[in-house]
């Protein structure tokens, strides 16, 4: 998940490059149809292509139509405002996926755990401190749809994970997402400039590998294990803000990265503690 994060961190960094010339589904045609030939490339590598199997085509199209919702709603947040206002917002995603794990699949969160995750997302709130417009600008309300159709997405890998292999849940999710984001994209297509295509081939190996990192990541843990550990995306968020979008970070920033790290760090802690102490499981 922490690989993942930041692998995910660059190809948002893409995205926010080309939002400014494209329309945000000829944006996520571009990022799911790039991402096919590195991930067929691994599978032929691996000689996987007998683990293609689906259990539940019907959860695959669903996850997709989540996908195309998340991408565009995403890209449209980042094409109007800093990569890191739109983070602040969408850092909402892991407890929404820990509160629907719970409603949804059952799946017990400890208290101690809620609250990490709360003093996570406080230490973003804290470190960007958006502006008092900025969770009902459009931008923002974009960021949010986008957590929400994150967090769904998130949860139905876990229940197709019970089932399928990575390569399974990874392809065909990605082929589904490109062919139906160019039918919505194609009347308003246009032309890619010859100098955005090395760009589109860094978002599709980015894109490629963090959807692997991701999917391995919550086939083999409960999501609220793995997802608070997207809290990270704030460091990476604020580096490229600077790096590449000019923006210098806030002492605020500082102070808040370091509370979401803290969090970090005790839920590994934590999680360790309960798997190697059978006295602390019991505690639960």
């Amino acid at each position: 998940m922490l690989v993942g994060v930041f692998v995910f961190s660059l190809m948002d960094a893409g995205l926010k490059r080309l939002s400014t010339g494209y329309p945000a589904i000829e944006v996520t045609t571009l990022r799911a149809a790039a991402s096919l030939p590195f991930l067929l490339a691994w599978i032929a590598w691996t000689r996987a292509w007998h683990r293609l199997r689906v259990s539940n085509p019907a959860l695959y199209l669903v996850r997709a139509a989540l996908g195309i919702l998340m991408l565009v709603t995403f890209v449209y947040s980042v094409s109007v405002q800093p990569l890191s206002d739109s983070y602040a917002v969408f850092m909402s995603a892991p407890l929404m996926v820990a509160a629907l794990s719970r409603v949804v699949l059952g799946e017990r969160v400890p208290a101690k755990r809620w609250l990490a995750i709360a003093v996570g997302l406080a230490g973003v709130v804290i470190a960007l401190k958006p502006r008092g417009t900025g969770f009902v600008s459009a931008g923002g309300l974009a960021a949010a749809a986008s957590a929400v159709c994150y967090a769904l997405s998130v949860l139905s890998i876990r229940v197709l994970g019970r089932t399928d292999s990575n390569q399974a849940m990874v392809l065909w999710y990605v082929l589904v997402l490109a062919l139906a984001s160019a039918g919505l994209a194609a009347p308003g297509w246009q032309p890619v400039a010859a100098g955005h295509w090395p760009l589109i081939a860094l978002i599709g190996i980015t894109g490629a590998a963090g959807q692997f990192l991701f999917t391995a990541a919550f086939r083999l843990a409960p999501p609220s294990t793995v997802a608070p550990f997207e809290y990270t995306a704030l460091i990476w968020g604020l580096a490229l803000d600077f790096a590449v979008f000019g923006l210098v970070p806030l002492p605020r920033v500082l102070i808040g990265g370091s509370i979401v790290i803290g969090a970090g760090v005790y839920l590994i802690w934590d999680e360790h503690r309960v798997a190697a102490d059978p006295l602390a499981a019991a505690e639960r």
